[in-house]
């Protein structure tokens, strides 16, 4: 039994640069000067530890052989450039650390099949915008970490599709505060009222806004500044299109405080009529019912007026009677007398 387990750890081979726990199957390669990833890395290694070296870039064939990773820590080296393909045979990965490098930009299919990230860390980079398709990918993320990057804004939309996130970063950037910062304003509030973790987000313009939480700046303030004002840090290689951040060729008028227009339902139009008419209907059967019990009792009130008054004018006229036929009476009475 001895020899089998022994056979096994052999079979699991490290490279010379790196530390190998064979039966935890984990590879330590952190501060060893790399400027690329080591080649001799075994198909079954979950755990690989890359930070604190020299690696530059990321080809689309870095992992291939790695189809059971989950932990992928590259933090603190010089990465400027990762290939769109390289994490496409990753799909068990859990957790992937690209922070403290030089990213300017993210492609879109780059994270499109790490479908079960748990926690992202892309802080302390150079990163101005996020693939508007970023959130299509994480349906298990709970831990995104974006502080110290050139963000000056970001789309609440993406942030709502986000489901299972609890803990979010964004401190650090350079945040520009105008009115199309109320919709990820109100994201946030919404975010911390259900139990959510996040940082502050420090806004860097206006003036008047400089060093304010966003989340505790007045909404009136936003509809004093115009839509225009300095973009911090300006990058050539910032990304445009359908993305989160800066776009070019942004319509400065739109601003993000207007709710977006919700696709008509017909089935749901038809339902508020049907349900409207409904109660329209009782509505007006309710006061028809209230007017006829009305009518009806005014008629059965001045009836019986009537006939009070009726009776009661009977009754004086008997009365009456009766004191005249008392008065006859009594005359005969007294001319007998005389």
């Amino acid at each position: 039994m001895k020899e089998l387990v022994t056979a096994c750890l052999l079979s699991f081979p490290c490279p010379k640069e790196c530390s190998c726990d064979r039966q935890a199957k984990v590879v330590d390669c952190q501060g060893q000067g790399l400027y690329d990833i080591p080649n001799e890395l075994h198909p079954e290694t979950l755990e690989l530890y890359l930070q604190n070296n020299h690696i530059r870039g990321i080809s689309s064939t870095a992992f291939r052989e790695m189809p059971q990773l989950q932990v992928l820590n590259l933090a603190n080296n010089s990465i400027t450039m990762i290939s769109p393909r390289a994490l496409l045979e990753l799909r068990g990965l859990r957790s992937l650390i690209l922070a403290n490098n030089s990213i300017r930009e993210l492609n879109r299919r780059l994270l499109g099949s790490a479908l079960n990230l748990t926690q992202l860390d892309l802080s302390y980079n150079n990163i101005a915008g996020l693939p508007g398709a970023l959130a299509d990918s994480f349906h298990h993320l709970t831990h995104l970490s974006l502080h110290y990057n050139r963000l000056t804004k970001l789309d609440r939309t993406h942030l709502e599709a986000l489901e299972t996130l609890e803990v979010l970063h964004l401190r650090g950037n350079p945040w520009k505060c105008d009115c199309q910062m109320i919709g990820l304003k109100l994201w946030l509030e919404t975010f911390a009222f259900k139990g959510g973790v996040v940082d502050a987000v420090a806004c860097t313009w206006p003036d008047a806004m400089q060093e304010r939480d966003l989340r505790h700046v007045p909404y009136e303030l936003f509809h004093r500044h115009p839509l225009h004002g300095p973009q911090p840090w300006p990058s050539p290689k910032a990304p445009t299109g359908p993305e989160l951040g800066l776009s070019a060729g942004m319509p400065m008028q739109d601003c993000e405080a207007k709710q977006k227009p919700r696709a008509v339902s017909l089935r749901h139009a038809i339902a508020t009529v049907v349900i409207t008419g409904v109660v329209c209907g009782i509505v007006i059967l309710m006061m028809l019912a209230a007017a006829i019990y009305g009518c009806t009792y005014a008629a059965v009130m001045a009836k019986y007026h009537r006939q009070l008054k009726k009776q009661q004018k009977q009754a004086g006229e008997e009365v009456e009677a009766g004191a005249l036929g008392r008065e006859e009476d009594k005359e005969p009475l007294e001319n007998a007398i005389a």
